[in-house]
């Protein structure tokens, strides 16, 4: 057995530290009418903090666990359950097509920017040819985390590299209410991934990088390649025991495997091909399914030109358009090939002698 390794948490709060960060949520003074009725709020989630009620709400794990009679988190258990709904109906062949576009760029005309992106011209783009197609087009707004009330993607706590079983499927690492981390939109996002038959990233280029908001969710999909779908079996986030499982024999599965996906990827300087070949590298190891050379596209719109007139370029680049629409139909077509069964990704037929 390895050891686990300790010494880094920082301390745990001080009740004045607390009131002090608690309280800062109300700066508004409309608040103030209200002072009393907060501070007893206040007062239940300090007792929370110290008690580290996670998940104040559980449900026995039940048949099909490891450990039957865990309390697993109420939440954890209804996103569980809804996936594996989603993926009955994503496998049986009756069901339609559906496609999740995700589009990746943080702005858009209801927050600070006031003005749509052009990812989101993009997105629409394949939207319509999907629906041409006789395709479901579900379209993810990544941007609705820069704009909404309350919307959030936690960061990866990163418990894989302890030890892969550690990771859940679904990630069980929120919300944790102790620490008011809750509200964790990764809840639905993985249903979505689930129930697409293809994936369409649609993405701008921030400082050579994927935006912010496409980072979080890649980081927290980590969980759907390799993840353990029973927390039972390591009593929630106890890592002796995940690291034992691991070092037993951990298979390693593959929980989006062959769902065909396609890339756009644009900027107006630098870092469009860098960026597409790592989205590309990534969804490949996940096993996702290549949709060919018109299912990936990096392009430049407006190159070293003015980020005011970006969307007249656009306008112009009636190419470009078409291209974003190839992807479209490239996806599109894969996904058909795919689930009439007249092609099977050729490493569906190989084992990994190096499964990780």
């Amino acid at each position: 057995m390895t050891t686990v390794r300790k010494g880094q948490a920082p301390a745990r709060l001080e009740r004045d530290e607390f009131h002090r960060k608690f309280i800062g949520q109300f700066f508004d003074p409309a608040f103030d009418a209200v002072a009393g009725e907060l501070a007893k709020v206040e007062e239940i989630a300090w007792q929370a903090y110290q008690d580290k009620r996670k998940a104040p709400r559980t449900v026995k794990a039940g048949p099909g666990f490891a450990d039957p009679d865990y309390d697993l988190s109420i939440e954890w258990k209804q996103t569980h359950d809804r996936l594996l709904a989603a993926e009955a109906k994503q496998k049986d062949p009756r069901t339609p097509s559906r496609v999740l576009v995700i589009n990746a760029s943080a702005r858009n005309d209801g927050t600070c920017p006031s003005e749509i992106s052009k990812t989101w011209r993009m997105t629409n783009m394949a939207k319509e040819v999907l629906a041409a197609q006789g395709m479901e087009a579900d379209v993810l707004d990544l941007s609705r985390l820069t704009s909404d009330y309350d919307r959030h993607i936690h960061p990866c706590k990163a418990c894989v590299s302890t030890a892969m079983p550690l990771c859940h499927w679904p990630c069980s690492c929120y919300p944790n209410h102790a620490e008011r981390q809750t509200g964790d939109w990764m809840n639905e996002i993985y249903e979505r991934w689930v129930a697409a038959h293809g994936i369409i990233i649609m993405t701008p280029v921030y400082w050579y990088q994927t935006p912010s908001t496409l980072k979080l969710m890649i980081d927290r999909l980590v969980c759907a390649d390799g993840g353990n779908p029973d927390p039972s079996s390591t009593q929630g986030k106890k890592p002796e025991l995940a690291k034992k499982i691991e070092l037993d024999g951990w298979d390693y599965p593959k929980h989006l495997a062959g769902r065909a996906f396609g890339l756009v990827v644009h900027g107006d300087v630098a870092g469009i091909e860098g960026t597409r070949r790592s989205l590309s590298d990534w969804l490949n190891w996940m096993g996702l399914v290549d949709s060919g050379s018109f299912g990936q596209l990096d392009r430049f719109i407006g190159y070293y030109e003015s980020y005011a007139e970006s969307h007249e370029v656009l306008d112009r680049d009636t190419n470009f358009q078409e291209e974003v629409r190839n992807v479209a139909r490239a996806v599109a077509l894969a996904v058909q090939d795919i689930r009439s069964g007249r092609v099977i990704p050729p490493d569906a037929r190989l084992r990994d002698p190096r499964p990780k």
